[in-house]
């Protein structure tokens, strides 16, 4: 697609997942990650997901849905194990007062993830390396897809701040194995369908203890 065509099937997907529009600036930047993407995905493996539709119907919207769910308020957020910047880099476009950490232990994912940001001149910075390192808390930490799901949302927990957030992209199957691992902790609010996932949804929970 070209840039006007990629830009009017998103607004098309967002209206068609029930979320609202976007302006143009923010449209533009989301345009310009989806082109970014797709050209370091044919040399660096980012994702599975190689077409631009996929692209903006799996990873966009999806991550835009995220950005429109966390709560207001939060001036910190943790994508752990970012990845490609899903849902990160669409949460600090979307959400520009969050400072966002995008945390990737991979190389040429943490260099994709750094090229990304200078593109695109957004408020968000990379820690190339394990989340589990880190020694911040954060008022929301982020994640999906990350390998050995139930052991990383374990670890995240460790980086939810009092009174904080835990957002977990997963699927029905698999909420309940992903709370088990989180502990008791975690108070969790009612699951949030995924648009245009068959069974995906976002898990939100706050976490109520008051010692990190």
């Amino acid at each position: 697609m070209g840039a006007s065509e990629t830009r009017t099937r998103l607004r098309e997907l967002l209206t068609a997942g029930g979320l609202p529009p976007l302006d143009d600036a923010t449209a533009g930047r989301l345009e310009d990650y989806v082109s970014l993407f797709l050209r370091w995905n044919e040399r660096v493996n980012l994702s599975a997901v190689r077409d631009e539709e996929g692209v903006l119907s799996r990873h966009i919207i999806e991550s835009i849905k995220v950005s429109s769910v966390v709560p207001r308020g939060i001036k910190t957020l943790l994508d752990f194990g970012s990845g490609a910047g899903l849902p990160g880099i669409p949460i600090a476009i979307c959400r520009p007062e969050i400072a966002v950490t995008l945390a990737e232990s991979q190389g040429k994912k943490a260099a994709f993830l750094q090229e990304a940001v200078r593109v695109l001149g957004i408020g968000a910075k990379v820690h190339a390396g394990r989340a589990e390192a880190l020694r911040s808390v954060f008022d929301c930490v982020t994640l999906r897809a990350v390998d050995k799901m139930p052991k990383a949302v374990a670890a995240a927990v460790r980086l939810v701040a009092p009174g904080g957030w835990l957002a977990l992209m997963t699927t029905g199957a698999e909420i309940a194995r992903l709370r088990k691992a989180a502990g008791t902790e975690i108070s969790w609010s009612e699951p949030v369908k995924l648009p245009f996932g068959d069974d995906r949804i976002l898990a939100l929970g706050q976490r109520i203890n008051s010692a990190v």
